[in-house]
């Protein structure tokens, strides 16, 4: 391929998303019934776009009841933006999967938009011959229990009505309901006129089996009449008649939970699940001390998040785990509800080498297909390397001694005299200096114990987790023993330490308070917290009596 042709590809590439970018069409639902109207938008941000829509491509398979233009400008931090949308009202002409074709406004096209028509019967009913009427239909006859039922409620009015119409809140003993989204509005066309209709969709959760009664809804609105104004007898009384129409009830059967869905599970009927993983990092290169976030997302269509239970912990030795509170969220779509539930938790390893992570596994009800599913994430193996940061520094490995032979027997018998003269010395040393005055102690390099103590103890004081940490890292690094080995014999210190760390690695950054470490630094036994001999001071009263 040559190079023009490579540039010609790019500009062409770069020119078709410009358009995507600078003119959008969108529709307001992507199935409907035959003789309904669907509101198609198409939206510009450019504002040197001037002119409308050319609706010409429209006219062969759909018929424009309206347009209408709304011009709209934003200023967020000092820089304007306008949008210019225009929402043409489409009826279709055919039934089947239509395609609204693209509309060019200026030099920008938009794109084909796929919409479902859906062909249903006249029934020509009386109902359907009064002015205004209301009609409600459930998606399904029988439903699983706590599994979701859609019931669509439309009220059909082919005169105008006032805006003070309303529809009686929904009820429904032993069921929980859920509205899904605002009412909306579009038109339809029955026995060739022309009717407004109001939509509403409720998600019902019978809760327990047998058979469920829908009762009816009634819709209440002001019909516009036309009077003269000296007929109105109260001033402000609207003129029009007052008007009460109901839809009839229906009846939902309702099955239990079938026999072989696992009784030690939670029970959950949807029509799909999806189960996903993310990590923040990736756990790819791993040291003991780093933190790690891992999120399981659980997605449920047709439950609500409220239905959706705690995915399983991770324990397991070896991994430190401090959770956050979970994540719920609720979206609609054409067919109902989907609940989603986000479980966060914050992964701390404390120890190198191999961790096993067991897969999480979801059993779950597919009420679409009527069986049963098992959605889960494959185990994961986590390989942990040592921290250079962290190693504490150990003994040198004692050298080992073998016994000597007897040529040189006398020099172990001279070593042993020479050995004992001088711990003799030394003892008569000690005992005199018991009785000679005291005298200064050479000034000492580095902070001290006592400095190393009140900084600690400042810290904790201030709740501040981050500079606790480094003074208690600090005093650690003058005790005899590692913090990890007066941790595991001290089990309030190890106590305290875990909220330190909940408070270091948590994500949702969790209030701490110092108290219950510093309390627990002071009570260390003695013993386990013994200072060098060269730092004792037997003359000095204790630091912090109790």
């Amino acid at each position: 391929m040559s190079r023009r042709t490579t540039l010609l590809l790019l500009l062409a590439l770069s020119a078709g998303h410009a358009q995507a970018a600078n003119l959008v069409a969108s529709v307001d639902r992507s199935r409907v019934n035959s003789g309904e109207t669907v509101e198609l938008t198409v939206e510009s941000n450019d504002v040197t776009l001037f002119g409308k829509p050319d609706l010409s491509p429209l006219d062969a398979q759909f018929e424009v009841s309206g347009t209408r233009q709304l011009n709209q400008l934003t200023t967020l931090g000092g820089d304007n933006h306008a949008t210019t949308r225009w929402i043409i009202t489409l009826l279709p002409k055919e039934n089947g999967t239509v395609v609204i074709p693209p509309l060019q406004v200026g030099e920008y096209k938009t794109q084909p938009i796929s919409l479902q028509v859906v062909e249903t019967a006249s029934q020509n009913t009386s109902a359907e011959l009064a002015p205004v009427f209301v009609e409600a239909n459930i998606d399904q006859p029988t439903v699983y229990v706590q599994a979701q039922a859609l019931l669509t409620v439309r009220v059909y009015h082919s005169v105008s009505l006032y805006d003070d119409s309303s529809l009686t809140p929904l009820q429904i003993p032993d069921a929980r309901v859920e509205q899904l989204g605002e009412s909306r509005t579009y038109e339809k066309v029955i026995n060739s006129i022309r009717h407004g209709v109001i939509e509403t969709r409720y998600a019902i959760y019978p809760q327990h089996s047998g058979s469920l009664v829908i009762p009816a809804q009634t819709f209440s609105a002001t019909l516009v009449e036309a009077r003269p104004p000296q007929e109105n007898t109260l001033q402000g009384t609207k003129p029009g008649k007052l008007i009460h129409v109901s839809s009839a009830e229906l009846a939902l059967t309702v099955k239990p939970k079938p026999e072989l869905y696992p009784a030690d599970t939670p029970w959950l009927p949807a029509r799909s699940l999806t189960l996903s993983e993310t990590w923040n990092p990736e756990p790819d290169h791993v040291q003991v001390g780093d933190s790690l976030t891992r999120s399981l997302t659980v997605k449920a269509e047709g439950l609500s998040s409220a239905q959706l239970p705690a995915l399983p912990s991770t324990d397991i030795p070896g991994l430190r785990r401090y959770p956050d509170q979970p994540v719920l969220g609720n979206q609609t779509n054409d067919r109902g509800l989907i609940g989603s539930r986000e479980d966060r938790e914050a992964l701390v390893p404390n120890r190198a080498g191999t961790l096993e992570m067991p897969a999480v596994e979801v059993v779950w009800w597919n009420t679409h297909e009527d069986h049963l599913e098992r959605t889960s994430l494959p185990a994961r193996t986590l390989q942990v390397a040592t921290n250079p940061s962290l190693v504490v520094d150990t003994p040198a490995t004692p050298t080992v001694i073998t016994a000597p032979d007897d040529s040189h027997l006398w020099l172990w018998q001279l070593s042993t005299l020479i050995l004992a003269c001088t711990t003799l010395l030394g003892f008569g040393l000690w005992w005199r200096a018991r009785w000679q005055p005291a005298v200064l102690r050479a000034a000492q390099t580095g902070p001290s114990p006592r400095t190393l103590l009140d900084d600690l103890k400042r810290a904790t004081q201030a709740n501040d987790p981050q500079a606790t940490r480094q003074a208690l890292d600090a005093w650690a690094r003058q005790q005899p023993e590692t913090l990890a080995d007066m941790a595991a014999r001290y089990i309030p210190l190890s106590d305290a330490l875990d909220g330190l760390n909940g408070a270091l690695y948590s994500e949702s950054g969790q209030y701490w308070l110092g108290e219950d470490l510093w309390r627990a630094v002071k009570s260390i036994p003695m013993a386990e917290r013994e200072l060098d001999p060269a730092t004792d001071t037997t003359s000095l009263p204790p630091l912090y009596p109790k």
